[in-house]
């Protein structure tokens, strides 16, 4: 001990540094702890057999109590605050001192939540997660609502130990978009919501409209999963650090720097289902594999927030691959593999009926217009739910209610309304903003890049696209979490945050076709 008090007086900069690295390998080893729960949860949505439900939900407590105990190591949190008061917190690169800042932020949030806490939350998540399963494929809600009620207890039990300070819902919002407080999301969505109604219901009662049938004729499995791969590799994805799976809700999950698993679900009647799945994960994906590989573990290389995460998957999902120049490029693959479905027709033809809008029961089918209401119904609801305002017996009417007051239609049975999503029975509490907020986000960063990159839509239609994936690596991928979401948006595209590049890149893509 001795040599040591010595040497902290004769080296202080050494002793930091050594410090600081002991930090960093110490949350590296957390997050290859991470990693191997990715793993079991990818597992449980795709491969694992039934009725092997149960073990698994122990062996994510257990996993999640020795994670726990790791990332609230005593002496994890004696270097961190050592750090925070020494010279590389004020004086260092940007990288360290975001480390040391967000190191410091999540080791006082996790040292607040009770080993119990943790160990329920994991246990609970498989078992409700595979409650939903059952309820959603029976359209059963009484088989889901006792899972909810525990869930949502649990989340507002975890609001309160780590952010005692905050509103509940704003604590766990925190966990997927830092800094962002509900009430301005709310105001933000209001002003989202103002422009996005009068444009559905213009679309809704046009004159001119499109025509998806050619959409929904016979696409069979085998062929649609050799173009959604060449479609997936083409934009980008890196198939020798990644794979695509099969299960009921697509996911993207990172078990690794090189160990990046997207899924999608399959449609034979309905081509879209499979296609913008997995240009949606794949965004995701795509993200991930860009981010720094020699800080993965760390922040510098972790995504900014689930809104820039969600701003890169809908970007390549909606406005990639719902364009003009991308059909170009595309349409002779997709015909080339559906010879029957689409022989007799057109690039044009099938990007046009791509731009149908036509309000659904199901987000995750959703046209680009009316999603954004899909979001912010959940939001709404999640919301009040967390806030005492609406109990959990109450959810499928209140659902329903709005559902109708804001699409028209009433769902005939739970599985086309409150049961359709995992989210909450997988405790994802306080995600559904995030989704609307990346749309946001990628409708400016689009509108960036499109100013900066020259010859974009040329490239598309090409089947060229590494010159918008390497703008996205230099400008957001490689940012990590050294900025959060709107400094960096802001930063990226010299605006303020807002929903106008949205509502004018919707109104520019879908107006014309639709006579307006």
């Amino acid at each position: 001990m001795a040599g040591v008090g010595m040497a902290s007086e004769e080296h202080p900069e050494r002793s930091e540094a050594d410090a600081f690295a002991a930090a960093c390998h110490h949350a590296r080893q957390v997050a290859v702890l991470a990693s191997v729960d990715a793993l079991l949860g990818w597992d449980e949505q795709t491969m694992m057999p039934r009725d092997a439900a149960d073990y698994r939900a122990e062996q994510a407590a257990a996993l999640a109590a020795v994670a726990h105990r790791e990332r609230t190591d005593p002496r994890q949190g004696d270097r961190l605050a050592r750090l925070a008061a020494g010279r590389l917190a004020m004086a260092g690169t940007p990288d360290e001192r975001a480390t040391i800042r967000l190191l410091a932020k999540d080791f006082a949030r996790q040292a607040r939540l009770p080993p119990r806490l943790v160990a329920e939350l994991a246990r609970t998540r498989v078992e409700a997660q595979q409650a939903w399963a059952a309820a959603r494929a029976t359209s059963d809600w009484g088989m889901l609502e006792p899972w909810l009620r525990k869930m949502f207890d649990l989340k507002r039990e975890q609001a309160a130990c780590q952010e005692p300070d905050l509103d509940a819902y704003d604590a766990l919002l925190d966990e997927y978009e830092p800094g962002g407080r509900w009430r301005a999301i709310a105001e933000r969505f209001a002003g989202l919501r103002a422009g996005l109604v009068p444009l559905v219901q213009a679309c809704a009662t046009a004159r001119r409209r499109p025509d998806d049938a050619v959409l929904r004729r016979s696409y069979p499995v085998e062929p649609q999963r050799r173009f959604v791969t060449q479609v997936a590799e083409r934009i980008g994805f890196d198939f020798h650090r990644g794979r695509l799976d099969t299960t009921a809700h697509p996911f993207c999950s990172t078990m690794g720097p090189d160990d990046c698993r997207i899924t999608t679900r399959w449609d034979e009647r309905f081509l879209p289902t499979a296609l913008f799945g997995v240009l949606h994960e794949a965004g995701h994906g795509l993200y991930e594999q860009g981010l720094r590989r020699e800080w993965y573990g760390l922040p510098p290389g972790a995504a900014a927030s689930l809104g820039i995460h969600e701003s890169q998957s809908r970007l390549w999902e909606n406005l990639v691959g719902r364009s003009r120049p991308f059909w170009e490029w595309c349409f002779p693959l997709a015909r080339a593999a559906f010879p029957a479905a689409l022989g007799d027709t057109s690039a044009a033809a099938v990007h046009e009926a791509l731009l149908t809008v036509k309000p659904s029961f199901i987000r995750v089918e959703a046209d680009e217009v009316t999603y954004n209401l899909h979001v912010m119904l959940r939001f709404d609801l999640e919301r009040a739910v967390i806030h005492g305002d609406l109990p959990i017996g109450d959810l499928p009417a209140a659902w329903n209610d709005r559902f109708e007051q804001d699409f028209g239609m009433r769902p005939t049975c739970a599985a086309e309304g409150v049961l359709q999503d995992i989210h909450w029975s997988a405790g994802l509490i306080g995600y559904f903003p995030t989704y609307s907020l990346g749309n946001m986000y990628a409708a400016q960063l689009m509108a960036a890049a499109e100013e900066q990159v020259p010859g974009l839509e040329a490239g598309f239609a090409a089947g060229a696209f590494g010159d918008l994936l390497g703008w996205l690596r230099r400008e957001v991928h490689a940012a990590g979490q050294l900025l959060e979401s709107e400094p960096l948006v802001a930063q990226v595209t010299g605006r303020p945050v807002s929903a106008a590049a949205l509502l004018e890149s919707l109104r520019r893509r879908y107006g014309p076709v639709h006579g307006l």
